[in-house]
């Protein structure tokens, strides 16, 4: 699938300087949400530092994701942290 800017989310943006979070649900899995271009479409939003909160809603699984380099109109972030959604009771 293809990113969906409206899904999308500031989740708090602090000082000006400060590193923003950012909520973004969708059915692609971390693996394509971490290539280099996915959020293309964000590239005025999203700054270096910013963290990710990627919701798999398929899988469903949750990452963390940083936004490593925004230059030229592409956007790269890291290959992502796993959170466990895990329920062992």
């Amino acid at each position: 699938m293809a990113f969906a800017r409206a899904n999308l989310n500031l989740s708090s943006s602090g000082a000006a300087d400060a590193p923003k979070i950012w909520t973004y649900k969708s059915a692609d899995a971390i693996a394509t949400l971490n290539t280099e271009g996915y959020f293309n479409s964000a590239t005025r939003e999203l700054n270096v530092g910013d963290l990710i909160y990627a919701y798999d809603t398929a899988t469903p699984t949750a990452s963390l994701v940083i936004v490593l380099s925004n230059a030229s109109d592409v956007v790269d972030v890291s290959d992502g942290t796993a959170i466990s959604v895990a329920d062992a009771d």
